[in-house]
């Protein structure tokens, strides 16, 4: 019984809904990363061009129109949409620290890994690209940064008390983007990411060893 509504409990969390309402502040890719989908489908999906213009009150579709199934519906992806890959760029670590969760360790980090520290120390962008979103439009991140590397990869930044960098903004690797803060539990952590067409893999088969 304890099992199955783990389960249940755990289908629940990943549950995503037919549409959503664009909120002030929130950008294409946001929504995207809200959901573990990939931006590139959703401005598809919803005729969006480039999707660089989403406007407050819009309402958008989060899977594709006409009859997909429900698991492609999920993750983003149907096989004859799937983008050609690009590859990785050469990632550095985002901060100092040691990692105290892992990816997939717990509910926390589903999606990344978290990473302690000093409140207040450099947290440096772990490749170069564009920041496409800067801002605390996603709660479960606190003040949160998305870089976009190249048309297959994303990084993501959460938890941050001070953020460097504005969205549209070109950051070499390397590149101080913002200062570490605290999650809700007042520990001071960065909470990192790595997205391949939106979806969350695990960082440390990506990060040099150390």
């Amino acid at each position: 019984m304890a099992l199955l509504l783990t389960s249940c409990s755990d289908k629940a969390l990943r549950w995503t809904p037919d549409y959503h309402t664009v909120r002030s502040g929130e950008t294409l890719y946001s929504i995207a990363h809200s959901y573990d989908l990939d931006y590139r489908q959703l401005a598809q999906w919803n005729g969006l061009g480039d999707g660089t213009v989403i406007r407050s009150g819009q309402r958008l579709r989060l899977s594709p129109p006409g009859g997909a199934t429900s698991s492609s519906a999920s993750t983003g992806k149907s096989r004859a949409q799937t983008p050609a890959a690009m590859p990785a760029p050469p990632w550095r670590w985002p901060t100092a620290g040691n990692v105290y969760l892992r990816f997939g360790e717990s509910q926390k980090t589903e999606s990344g890994i978290r990473i302690t520290g000093q409140s207040g120390q450099a947290v440096i962008a772990a490749a170069a690209g564009e920041v496409v979103y800067a801002g605390s439009g996603l709660a479960s991140y606190g003040n949160l940064l998305i870089i976009k590397h190249n048309e297959t990869w994303l990084s993501a930044y959460g938890f941050n008390s001070a953020l460097l960098v504005r969205e549209h903004q070109e950051v070499a690797a390397g590149q101080n983007i913002a200062r570490m803060g605290q999650d809700a539990s007042g520990r001071s952590v960065l909470h990192f990411e790595i997205r391949r067409n939106g979806q969350p893999v695990d960082p440390l088969r990506y990060l040099p060893a150390r």
